[in-house]
């Protein structure tokens, strides 16, 4: 079914120059615009639909075409909308009669679309307490322009909602008090995520790319049918995407033409927002209380007093040069302590035993941006490489001079780790 938006009752002479004028194609989910007739301003029997259309129906097609999809020898362009863009056009269509030009419309098509947008950013918590990488989420919904909320889920989790309501520029955090929910288990945190967002209504949802993230979104697209978009290093528009593929060898520009993009972002590509004097409203949300056939057994992680390894501003790791865990033990954390710096490893090391998995910085571990990354023992096999190549200065100790850390390393010292970086230890303690 074919719908347009016309003007009945208007002679010729009342019309003004051929216009672009929006032809919607209900069945096809798009709208073309081809030459057309808009009538001149100031009809008082010309419909009113709710805003004022007409200044918008006549700016250049460039304003609403890119102009690499514009056609050189006709205006015709097809706009694909979003479900919720339909909506606002059909209540747009809905006629009331008084005078259509009483009510300009001041705002440009693209300011009018992005108001349509709206992102929810999910944030982490783990035993109560705000995960502050996680908001990384939130900054990358700012950068598309819209409405922005986020979501927390977990036992006795006002508090956690509370401080993320400081953080500016965010207008709700929508929070759900469950136990159920602490561990983020995905298999009962997707319907719950899946259940807030038809609610909200949501453009655009946001998480990490974290083992959360990775675990979580995929099942919260399948339950919504739409494609996932993972590990994103920018934001081109609102459903335009970069991120890095092969390794972080190649980047990849991805568009998606879903209602709803589900997105996981690269943390360290994202700075995490900052909690500052924002007054966001905590409201509460739906709590489907799906039975979960999963059940929350135990854990068993490498318990530290350093600093978290997704965030730390310095890092040191080992690879399987160091021999054994005995030696990773004996030569790498007493380099850590000293520098005051986070302990990482390379998956060779972690596969050997050297190290828990918990501390895997590399394309199937953790991505890390520090400051300072100080990689002791490793060869530099791509795979590590993806996992720490943004950090701001990078500095290597290898016995093989031909190693591919050396390429990227801004330091490089060939030798002996065992002896060197003993050495070096002791010399930064003085």
């Amino acid at each position: 079914m074919r719908s347009a938006l016309s003007i009945a009752g208007q002679s010729e002479a009342n019309l003004g120059p051929p216009q672009p004028v929006i032809d919607c194609d209900s069945a096809h989910l798009g709208c073309s615009l081809s030459p057309g007739h808009i009538p001149n301003s100031g009809h008082d029997s010309a419909p009113d639909h709710r805003l004022n259309l007409f200044p918008l129906l006549r700016q250049p097609v460039s304003e609403y075409i890119p102009s690499s999809h514009q056609s050189l020898s006709n205006v015709t362009a097809i706009i694909m909308l979003s479900t919720t863009t339909r909506r606002a056009f059909s209540a747009l269509a809905r006629p009331t009669l008084h005078n259509a030009m009483s009510t300009p419309l001041r705002s440009t098509p693209a300011a009018a679309l992005r108001r349509l947008l709206s992102a929810l950013a999910v944030l982490e918590q783990r035993d109560g307490k705000l995960n502050t990488g996680s908001l990384s989420a939130i900054t990358a919904a700012q950068k598309l322009g819209g409405t922005v909320h986020a979501f927390v889920a977990g036992s006795s989790i006002k508090p956690v909602a509370q401080e993320a309501a400081k953080v500016a520029g965010v207008e709700k955090i929508i929070s759900v008090d469950n136990a159920a929910y602490d561990k983020g288990l995905p298999e009962n945190y997707a319907p719950l995520l899946v259940e807030n967002i038809k609610k909200g209504g949501y453009t655009h949802v946001i998480a990490g790319h974290t083992a959360f993230g990775k675990n979580l979104l995929p099942r919260v697209a399948a339950l919504l049918d739409v494609q996932q978009i993972s590990d994103i290093t920018a934001i081109e528009n609102d459903k335009t995407f970069v991120r890095p593929i092969y390794a972080g060898n190649a980047i990849a520009t991805v568009e998606s033409s879903d209602d709803i993009k589900i997105i996981t972002i690269r943390g360290t590509a994202f700075p995490a927002a900052e909690l500052a004097d924002g007054k966001a409203v905590v409201e509460e949300g739906v709590d489907p209380k799906v039975e979960s056939v999963t059940e929350w057994v135990g854990e068993d992680l490498a318990k530290s007093d350093r600093p978290d390894l997704a965030t730390a501003p310095k890092v040191v790791s080992g690879g399987r040069g160091l021999k054994s865990k005995e030696d990773f033990d004996r030569i790498m954390l007493p380099l850590a302590d000293t520098l005051g710096a986070a302990v990482g490893a390379s998956r060779a090391a972690v596969d050997s035993g050297y190290a828990d998995n918990s501390l895997q910085v590399g394309q199937t571990g953790k991505v890390v941006a520090p400051q300072l990354y100080l990689a002791v023992g490793i060869s530099g096999a791509i795979q590590h490489l993806a996992g720490m190549k943004d950090s701001k200065v990078i500095a290597a100790i290898n016995k093989d001079g031909d190693a591919p850390i050396f390429q990227v390393a801004d330091v490089g010292l060939v030798g002996d780790l065992f002896e060197k970086v003993p050495e070096l230890t002791e010399k930064l303690k003085a």
